[in-house]
């Protein structure tokens, strides 16, 4: 299995001008493979993983699966969305059932009821199933939403910046748990997120996206630090210090090349790794893109 981006842009029609949000994207990504894409909000980390899941298509390059192009979504896909998509008023269970019915339709119901209360427990939330989305917290939502990606048991996992939205402690749970799960079935993974720390938690390797517009992938980073990782263990790591500066250096050194960046935008600096104080790097121009 491998997932593939040949020297793909993508831009957008606004205010009766186009908008190159991405320019010359090259990606590979190997099967078990769990990579970070880190960049400024607004770069266009979006919109690279709309091109991942089949959602959009390049208007310029190739979007491949398997060596194939793609032509739209797939089962094999399954995406998890900053936004969570749940249908409010269905239960947890009936929110990932829908995806399971969709692609597992042709399961007895005792399987298919099986399936999706394994997903429910893989998350913790089997005790919670008949519960709709309002009567569930923020790290609960994505909980399930990360469940229905679950249940299509896709060959690669897309994460569109799920944990963002959440408070610090959820996230370093959530972190956790997604750190668990690749652990166990080394699924594919590609995660796409604006705090350098959380990729360096969790990732195999980094790629960090430009600044944009005209946003591309830099160098890929390693990150050779050994599994299970904890915040303590990264705190006291050189390793994770050097990473770190490499990926924020090319950041920093993009948005120079491109434009300034805002004042309301945070410096990087040292601090303590984790939700609550890593490094989260806040737009330039455009909007969430």
């Amino acid at each position: 299995m491998s997932l593939e981006l040949q020297n793909v842009s993508k831009g957008y029609r606004a205010g009766g001008r186009t908008v190159d949000v991405l320019a010359h994207v090259n990606l590979q990504v190997a099967e078990g493979e769990f990579v970070a894409i880190v960049g400024y909000s607004g770069a266009g980390k979006t919109t690279l993983i709309s091109l991942l899941a089949g959602l959009q298509a390049p208007d310029a390059g190739r979007a491949l699966f398997d060596g194939e192009p793609m032509h739209g979504p797939g089962p094999e896909r399954g995406v998890v969305f900053q936004n969570y998509s749940l249908l409010p008023w269905l239960s947890a269970y009936d929110n990932v059932r829908l995806a399971v019915d969709e692609v597992h339709g042709g399961w007895s119901a005792a399987r298919r009821r099986a399936h999706i209360e394994a997903c429910l427990e893989m998350v913790s939330l089997l005790n919670a199933k008949d519960r709709r989305p309002a009567q569930l917290s923020g790290g609960m939502r994505q909980r399930v939403a990360l469940a229905r990606a679950l249940a299509l048991d896709p060959k690669v996992l897309l994460l569109d910046e799920p944990l963002s939205a959440l408070d610090a402690l959820t996230r370093g749970t959530l972190q956790a748990e997604i750190a668990r799960l690749h652990g166990e079935d080394r699924k594919t993974v590609v995660l796409v997120t604006n705090d350098v720390d959380e990729a360096i938690l969790l990732a195999d390797r980094i790629i960090p996206l430009s600044a944009g517009p005209r946003a591309t992938l830099g160098p890929a980073i390693a990150v050779d630090l050994e599994r299970p990782r904890s915040h303590t263990s990264l705190n006291r790591s050189p390793a994770f210090k050097r990473i770190r500066e490499s990926v924020i250096d090319y950041l920093l050194g993009s948005a120079g090349r491109g434009k300034a960046v805002p004042a309301s935008a945070p410096v990087p600096g040292p601090g303590r790794v984790g939700a609550a104080a890593g490094v989260d790097l806040m737009p330039a121009e455009l909007g969430d893109a």
